[in-house]
């Protein structure tokens, strides 16, 4: 009987034991989630704020310098006026001189030079015209 009641008492005392200390890990583990919470916050702030810096050095390593620029539109130029001078030629040889054969070349070079001439006075207006 003494063996069965100290075993019943020690039950109890491991259970009440077990009822206290889980308690404590609830009650220490509460502030430390807080706390992990807050640090994952300032965590957060802190990578954003990084995340913002390198995007600004991005955006500012992207730029193109306005040498740059005017390189970009003289080799749209270029091509724009020697494409001008071939359709020119094209049309007077279908015009003046008859040659009907040449009247498709003409047409093809004629829309390249249109579409040329769009994107060049496009680039242009974007880059250069201040809004």
């Amino acid at each position: 009987m003494i063996w069965a009641e100290l075993a019943n008492m020690g039950s109890r005392l491991v259970g009440g034991c077990a009822a206290i200390l889980i308690g404590l890990m609830l009650l220490f583990a509460t502030p430390s989630a807080h706390a992990e919470d807050a640090a994952q916050q300032s965590n957060g702030a802190q990578i954003l704020r990084e995340f913002d810096q390198q995007q600004v050095q991005r955006v500012d390593s992207d730029k193109l310098t306005d040498h740059k620029k005017h390189i970009i539109i003289f080799l749209l130029g270029a091509p724009l006026i020697i494409l001008l001078l071939v359709t020119g030629g094209l049309g007077v040889a279908v015009g003046v001189y008859g040659k009907q054969q040449l009247f498709a070349a003409h047409m093809v070079s004629a829309g390249l030079t249109i579409t040329l001439a769009l994107v060049h006075a496009v680039v242009s207006v974007v880059w250069f015209f201040p809004f």
